[in-house]
């Protein structure tokens, strides 16, 4: 993808209405000058975690993705949904989650990121992306607005770490997190090997205190969308009243001086961040390493294997 859109188009939202947030959607991708022609074949995102412990708060919202989903169907997109959650494949996590329910009558193919592709990062690192999520004419990518306990926030650049293949993502967390600062390089050139798209970001209830999996609801009744996910980033920064510097994936944006990354070049054609009460959202008050534990990536393997098995 291209960075360079400044734009981000931010909507009030007060409930999962499956209806009002397909009209958001359609506004926000009329303003942002985004169009899917007839036929094209779209591969949309969810933020998706293991399906059992948070009560579905953790993953984006079942009638979020079903009304993106209806929204490029009546563009005449051919859709599919999928991810490489952390543990569990990515259909029985929909499941789990009420994202198949949502989308049962839909005409489209829940998918689990199987196949790999190795791609070399700008960086020099060689990672395995998910073939899914590269052979597609969009990559929609729907994060969830998240406190997360080893990177401050969960937004629009950290989902898509997910198009990062399974056991591959525990093994980046392990070999390059012990210096955030090249983890960090690791997520934003990632953006560079993906394909175009847009980001929508499900901020109608967000997870504040702690996460990414066992936070609490807040009730932030926004969406927003970018072509820019560095853009996308930045504005939830400011509406959150967050200082952008806090943000170890953000000072990585500024440091390359990405467009995006700077707050006053930013274009609001709907409303501002300012807009939107915010006041009372919680970050974590004590960072995790970013490296996992060697337990924790042993129990991913074993668990792994153990799905492998069983299917």
């Amino acid at each position: 993808m291209e960075i360079s859109a400044k734009k981000v188009s931010i909507l009030r939202c007060p409930a999962y209405d499956r209806k009002s947030i397909k009209q958001h959607v359609a506004v926000i991708s009329e303003t942002l000058g985004f169009q899917v022609s007839a036929g094209c074949k779209v591969v949309v995102k969810p933020n998706l975690v293991a399906g059992h412990g948070h009560n579905g708060l953790a993953c984006t919202h079942p009638e979020f993705v079903a009304a993106v989903v209806e929204w490029f169907l009546d563009c005449g997109a051919r859709v599919v949904v999928g991810d490489s959650p952390a543990f569990g494949r990515a259909p029985a996590v929909m499941r789990v989650c009420g994202i198949g329910e949502s989308l049962r009558k839909l005409p489209v193919a829940l998918i689990h990121f199987g196949t790999g592709r190795k791609v070399r990062l700008a960086c020099g690192e060689q990672i395995t992306v998910a073939a899914e999520a590269l052979d597609c004419d969009f990559l929609i990518n729907l994060p969830k607005v998240k406190a997360h306990s080893q990177t401050l926030l969960s937004l629009a650049i950290k989902n898509y770490f997910g198009t990062v293949k399974g056991l591959g993502k525990a093994l980046l967390h392990q070999r390059l997190g012990e210096k955030e600062e090249i983890f960090c390089r690791m997520l934003v050139d990632l953006l560079a090997v993906l394909p175009a798209g847009v980001s929508f970001m499900d901020g109608i209830t967000a997870m504040h205190k702690k996460g990414p999996i066992k936070g609490d609801p807040f009730p932030l009744e926004v969406v927003a969308g970018s072509i820019n996910p560095v853009a996308l980033d930045t504005a939830f920064l400011l509406m959150l009243g967050i200082h952008p510097g806090q943000s170890m994936i953000w000072r990585e944006t500024h440091r390359r001086q990405l467009a995006g990354a700077i707050s006053d070049e930013l274009v609001f054609p709907l409303l501002h961040p300012w807009e939107i009460p915010a006041d009372g959202f919680i970050l974590p008050t004590e960072l995790k390493p970013i490296p996992f534990r060697p337990l924790q990536v042993f129990r991913s393997v074993m668990k792994r294997l153990g799905m492998l098995l069983s299917s």
